[in-house]
């Protein structure tokens, strides 16, 4: 790993930060005249611009001036088994030469398909897509279809995709009004409720009949930030059977990171749908909505004529690509045969651990906290009276565990990258099965080191 960027008189985390990485500053510059704001991801954003890497291998990534960092992103949470893992680049490999597009069926997407169905048994039925997005898209159309009702009702500040419905109740309009640019008859509806109140989805539900489904993130917001408990979704297994709406899991994050058969297997709630993403395709692009035959039959050309109904239709020129489907075999197949969830777990519990203590022998108010694969920061924004090493999310409501500082939360960003490590931007970090003993001790030091150089910056007291 390069030496971390050296602090001289009068320097500030944002001047070191420039100064170790022209290279991607002259990147953003030309990017600011092609893309808005420069970037091509919402979450890329970072004052003054964002890192620019130039390669990456399993734990590890470059930047295009050969600074060397603990990686925390993960391919936004892709990457279960790392960068470039071996096993899934070779399998790439050999498709290349084979074809990249067929425009028709072919083995790898049989194979697929099958090793979804045989990690997560309530997928009786899969169709991929080429998003997470696209995946809550055509799992709320076959919701809708098949109960005959419009509306479905979603937790607020999880996520479920950019498009129009999932827009509404994310990061705002709480309330069903519309997000700028979405039409007001979808906002109206989208029911929106507060996460963890078991009472007031009953209320709900008892109360509006033109409720299709219920999603939820299995984990809570954002793999955990606002965590849920798995005693909420079998309550949401209960409820929703008790008044005839569907529950769907959105595991684009979720699954096949907290167990092989994701959250629902880890928790058992079979959920009647699931969107799935990320870690499906091995980091490739790629994604798949299951769940129930009866519900997916809405897709089968047969089926629907049989019966003498409307099918939903549903195309993209990239489903089930060749290379992102073999890509996909071998990722499953390898979490499926390896451990791979229970070492990046372990991995992070240990990262949590280490983090916790420096915030306590530092004095510094904030904690870290999460499950399976993922570590999160609490930088207590209202300045609450908290122990680090004993520190219940659970204790907080959803606000407080969103309070961080943006200009806090940016400036530690950068100070950790001067130091090796590229958080995530929540903050926090997404865990893979190459990241160990090496990768943890480094980013305990760079977090003490990070703590010196913001109360240098007068950030922290």
């Amino acid at each position: 790993m390069a030496e971390p960027a050296a602090a001289l008189p009068n320097d500030t985390v944002e001047s070191r930060f420039v100064a170790m990485t022209p290279g991607s500053g002259r990147l953003f510059e030309q990017a600011r005249s092609l893309f808005p704001s420069g970037i091509t991801h919402d979450s890329r954003h970072l004052a003054p611009y964002p890192l620019a890497v130039g390669r990456a291998s399993g734990p590890r990534k470059w930047d295009v001036d050969g600074n060397e960092y603990v990686d925390y992103i993960g391919g936004h949470g892709a990457l279960l088994l790392g960068h470039a893992d071996p096993d899934v680049t070779a399998a790439m490999m050999a498709q290349v030469p084979n074809g990249t597009h067929y425009g028709s069926s072919h083995p790898a997407e049989v194979a697929w398909g099958a090793l979804i169905r045989e990690l997560m048994p309530a997928a009786e039925r899969v169709r991929f897509t080429n998003s997470g997005t696209e995946a809550t898209l055509l799992a709320l159309r076959l919701a809708r279809a098949y109960t005959g009702k419009p509306r479905f009702l979603r937790f607020a500040g999880h996520f479920h995709g950019w498009h129009d419905a999932a827009s509404v109740g994310h990061l705002s309009h709480f309330d069903s009004t519309s997000p700028i640019g979405v039409l007001p008859g979808i906002a109206q509806n989208v029911v929106v409720a507060p996460p963890n109140d078991a009472a007031r989805v009953e209320e709900l539900l008892a109360t509006d009949d033109g409720i299709a489904a219920v999603i939820v993130e299995p984990t809570g917001q954002t793999f955990g930030r606002v965590p849920i408990a798995p005693e909420f979704l079998r309550t949401l297994r209960e409820l929703t059977t008790r008044y005839g709406v569907l529950l769907m899991f959105d595991e684009v994050i979720t699954g096949f990171r907290v167990s092989p058969g994701g959250a629902q297997v880890a928790f058992g709630v079979d959920p009647d749908l699931t969107s799935l993403a990320k870690v499906v395709a091995g980091g490739m692009p790629g994604a798949a909505i299951t769940g129930r035959k009866d519900i997916l039959d809405f897709l089968d050309f047969e089926v629907t004529a049989a019966r003498g109904g409307e099918k939903i239709r549903h195309q993209g020129t990239f489903n089930a690509n060749p290379v992102a489907a073999a890509a996909g075999v071998a990722a499953l197949t390898k979490i499926r045969d390896t451990g791979a969830c229970e070492r990046a777990s372990a991995t992070a519990a240990e990262i949590r651990d280490g983090l916790n203590a420096v915030f306590a022998a530092e004095g510094v108010p904030w904690a870290a906290y999460g499950t399976s694969s993922a570590f999160h920061l609490f930088l207590n924004g209202r300045n609450l009276p908290i122990d680090p090493l004993d520190f219940e999310p659970a204790a907080y409501t959803p606000d407080e565990l969103r309070s961080n500082d943006p200009g806090v939360v940016n400036a530690l960003r950068l100070a950790m990258m001067c130091e090796g490590v590229d958080l995530a931007g929540w903050p926090g970090g997404i865990v893979s099965a190459t990241h160990g003993p090496a990768e943890v001790t480094a980013t305990v030091a760079a977090a003490r080191r990070s703590i010196a150089a913001l109360r240098s910056d007068g950030l922290l007291a």
